[in-house]
């Protein structure tokens, strides 16, 4: 074209380019069935822009100055202020040591936090890169091969495992995939001007602040309260009371800030996540999100896509259930039948199915000589194949019921084991045949005989039964959220053993047709169902909505276009191998191995990494605690002006060897996790106290007392204040307080004799720590509580009450279950973050997982373990005693 087209001539918002026939819509967007010039296309390029969302590109220098603007920041950076500014006093120059170590303590806690989260992401954007399809255009007449960010975007759209067909004139959104044929299609919308592009482009423009940050921001502003605290009464004491010079009382307060606050703490946790990160993606689970990793180790909910996650997405046929109507004829038979009548190549869902059952796909053509071939279509409504076999006889193989003249019995036999399939939510596919003694097309042949029913049904992944036994093993309760049928998706749950508590999308809007059903609060009714059918994207979306509300954690898995918007909403998004680019970019966690199985690996690697990460909050609160009181009350009582110096180094120092916690070898939980603040807190207080008062001790004894010297043997030291402030240090930085001899700094060297006392005293003290926190723990878990209370003995163990606990648990789940009491109110000493509700939830999603198992099995042994299970009991020490 000698002139370029314009957007206003190309976009008129007043014609729907959907609803008009083919040749308007040429003319409405000024091409022809030859398609675009090179030029005109690359022009059009410039104006709708690509098949693609657009991606926020994030500046590295904004990134990296972003780690050093946050509430810990902020406080290292007033500390730097008040060390070049507030020090200048006395007549005494500026603090610029202090100055200097705090700015690289906080470049050096910024640069490898940009390079461990910036390393995760260039892997996660390999990933995409490497994942990118390609797509054919018409250009110049000319077909030619392209980026598909220019033309399609390939994704399943509904979720659904039979093909829809399309005919000249239909629309063909974007987002779905050509399953069989060739068609040439004129495109109307591009990237965000397309449906999908425009819901795809809102949900992308929320952002959600995760659990991580707000955590993050809890823990730091404790800690700069606490340290507000010590040093507000810092101030007051050691001005107006003990009339401190200037320069020791701001060297003092510099001391609280610097040594108090815990600035390594997000350096710390985004080490052992991205280290956790990278185990994950050797396992087969990349993160795009750091965050998720600590989420994934709270998530109680798991909410599944049917197709193509729990199941293979490919029809198959289950032989046990095969009916055969004619005599003679073995199943094996009819299936070879069935496959004889279908395609061998260019296969459609249902032929594959049909060869797909046969020992080998050649066997469908074996022995046969093929006549004529009738493909499926609207109006007969069969495939059929004429063929003349080994014997020289001429035979046609149908997939029909109507053509046999059947009698009366036979039809309703047929039907009454067609609505049997149904019921189960299996597909029914006919088998019938014919013999052609003039082996022609055009004969009409002998009467035509019913040969058997087959059945269709989208099978389970091998891996997914066993994945969500696990899954409910962690306390992690499975829930199919699936756009098929009611009736699919419980014969679905049955093969899975994850339960038939399944309801129809209906019931989310209180619409469900049994008035029980419909009677229920929605959200409960989500919280105990095992599965939603008939739902639509935005059911999705709101049940994953509603399950939030409910204080749940919720995991959402998904592999097409329908996922998007709930994958983003949940907490922790998961797209599975071989999902689409539309899932993958609404995910957090992108999975490469096919199947579930994959999620138990990372649920368990999460909670190990979790473990780490708060057994370093807890340790941040602590020092925080320690360092505060401890070097408070030694500033106040004795007098004592410590060097801020010191407490940079160590901090500096403390920043590489607390990176050990990253690999630190822990347990995972059995229970999902969670950032139980008060126990972070309480235990923080206790352990800090406790160290703090140790320190205080260890002071008083050192400088009042001869304790050491005369039990010990080395000299003394209480009259050098510096060698007494090396002591002090002596916990973090050995080296340093035996050899330096810092003027500036005031610090002396103390020697390997002080030393060795130092060590041991810590050693002896110490000790008592695990105790702390296990009595900690037990008190904050309110089972001291409850058992003084319902118990009337503080300690105690399940041996004394156990069963009779867990039998009237399970009798009062069971009254709730079945409305015959309301939900048990929650006791004053239980958190609402707290997992006895979840562990009920799980357990009785557990039981009826088991219901369903027992329905399936067919020997004495599997009965008896699941009746055992089901009653609460442990098998394994039936075992020991009995033989079943």
């Amino acid at each position: 074209m000698a002139k370029s087209i314009t957007l206003d001539e190309i976009k008129n918002e007043t014609v729907d380019l959907e609803r008009i026939p083919i040749d308007e819509v040429f003319e409405q967007l000024k091409c022809t069935r030859e398609g675009l010039s090179s030029e005109e296309g690359a022009n059009r390029l410039l104006i709708f822009g690509p098949n693609k969302l657009e991606e926020k590109k994030e500046s590295k220098i904004l990134k990296f100055l972003g780690f050093m603007w946050n509430p810990l920041s902020w406080v290292m950076e007033a500390a730097a202020v008040m060390a070049i500014a507030l020090a200048n006093g006395s007549g005494q120059p500026p603090d610029w040591q202090d100055f200097v170590g705090i700015v690289c303590l906080l470049v050096i806690n910024s640069t490898i936090s940009f390079i461990e989260e910036n390393n995760a992401g260039n892997a996660a954007a390999a990933l995409m890169a490497g994942l990118a399809p390609k797509t054919k255009v018409l250009r110049d007449g000319k077909w030619t091969e392209d980026e598909a960010a220019i033309l399609v975007d390939q994704s399943a759209l509904t979720g659904e495992s039979l093909p829809v067909t399309k005919n000249p004139g239909d629309e063909v959104f974007s987002g779905s995939t050509c399953k069989q044929g060739e068609i040439e299609a004129v495109v109307i919308a591009t990237g965000v001007h397309t449906f999908f592009g425009k819901a795809a482009h809102l949900v992308d423009s929320t952002n959600q602040v995760g659990h991580f940050q707000k955590v993050l921001t809890a823990i730091g502003n404790f800690c700069i309260c606490s340290i507000a605290v010590g040093m507000l009464v810092e101030i007051i004491v050691m001005y107006p009371i003990q009339h401190r010079k200037y320069r020791d009382g701001i060297d003092n307060l510099l001391v609280l800030l610097i040594g108090g606050i815990p600035i390594a703490m997000p350096t710390v946790l985004s080490v052992t996540m991205a280290i956790g990160s990278h185990k994950l993606s050797q396992q087969g689970a990349i993160t795009k999100r750091m965050t998720a990793i600590e989420e994934l180790a709270g998530m109680d909910v798991l909410c599944s896509d049917k197709t193509g996650t729990l199941t293979l997405n490919k029809l198959s046929i289950d032989k046990n259930l095969i009916e055969v109507f004619a005599k003679g004829v073995e199943k094996d038979h009819v299936i070879l039948l069935a496959a004889r009548a279908s395609r061998v190549e260019n296969q459609d869902a249902i032929d594959a199915a049909m060869v797909g059952m046969l020992a080998d796909p050649k066997e469908a053509r074996a022995g046969i000589r093929e006549v004529h071939f009738l493909p499926f279509n609207p109006v007969d409504k069969r495939t059929a194949l004429t063929y003349i076999d080994a014997n020289g006889t001429g035979t046609v193989q149908a997939k029909i019921l109507n053509l046999c003249n059947a009698r009366e019995d036979l039809r309703k036999k047929v039907h009454s084991v067609i609505d049997k399939f149904a019921e189960r939510g299996l597909r029914s596919l006919g088998v019938a045949r014919q013999q052609v003694p003039e082996k022609s097309k055009e004969s009409a042949g002998g009467p035509w005989e019913f040969v058997g029913l087959l059945n269709l049904f989208d099978p389970p992944r091998h891996d997914s039964a066993e994945t969500i036994r696990r899954a409910l093993n962690l306390v992690v309760n499975v829930k199919m959220i699936t756009g098929d049928q009611l009736a699919i998706a419980k014969e679905t749950g049955r093969r899975l053993g994850m339960g038939t508590n399944m309801y129809p999308s209906a019931s989310l809007l209180g619409q469900d047709k049994d008035a029980s059903i419909a009677a229920l609060p929605v959200e409960e009714l989500i919280e105990k169902a095992d599965g939603f059918a008939g739902v639509f994207p935005e059911h999705k979306y709101e049940i994953v909505k509603k399950l939030q509300e409910r204080k749940h954690i919720v995991g959402m898995t998904g592999d097409g276009v329908n996922d998007a918007p709930a994958l983003k909403k949940a907490d922790i998004g998961i797209a599975v191998a071989d999902a689409t680019d539309a899932a993958r970019g609404a995910s957090d966690i992108v999975l490469t191995e096919p199947g579930l199985s994959v999620i138990i690996s990372a649920v368990l690697t999460s909670r190990a990494i979790f473990q780490r990460m708060k057994n370093y909050t807890i340790y941040a609160v602590s020092i925080t605690i320690r360092i505060v009181f401890g070097f408070m009350l030694i500033a106040l009582i004795w007098k004592f002006d410590f060097s801020p110096f010191m407490v940079l180094i160590i901090a500096i120092l403390n920043d590489g060897t607390i990176m050990t916690i990253s690999k630190d070898r822990v347990k995972p939980s059995p229970l999902p996790d969670s950032w139980k603040l008060k126990e972070i807190f309480a235990t923080g207080i206790v352990l800090g106290g406790y160290l703090a008062l140790m320190t205080v001790i260890f002071f008083w004894a050192m400088h009042k007392t001869d304790f050491f010297p005369d039990k010990f043997g080395v000299r003394h030291i209480r009259n050098s204040e510096h060698e007494m402030m090396g002591a002090l240090y002596l916990q973090v930085a050995t080296l340093i307080a035996v050899y330096a001899n810092w003027g500036f700094a005031r610090i002396k060297g103390i020697g390997w004799g002080w030393a060795g006392v130092i060590w041991i005293y810590s050693v002896v003290f110490y000790v008592p720590l695990d105790f702390l926190k296990f009595a900690i723990r037990y008190i904050l878990s309110g089972k001291a509580w409850m058992n003084l209370l319902e118990n009337k003995t503080a300690f105690t163990t399940k041996k004394d009450y156990g069963k009779e606990e867990r039998e009237a648990q399970w009798a009062l789940a069971q009254r709730t279950l079945h409305g015959l009491q309301p939900p048990e109110t929650a006791s004053i000493f239980n958190e609402k973050n707290s997992y006895r509700e979840l562990s009920e939830i799980a357990e009785q999603a557990k039981r009826r997982a088991e219901v369903a198992r027992l329905r399936e099995l067919h020997t004495l042994k599997g009965h008896v373990e699941s009746v055992v299970k089901l009653k609460g009991l442990d098998i394994d020490t039936i075992q020991q005693h009995y033989t079943v």
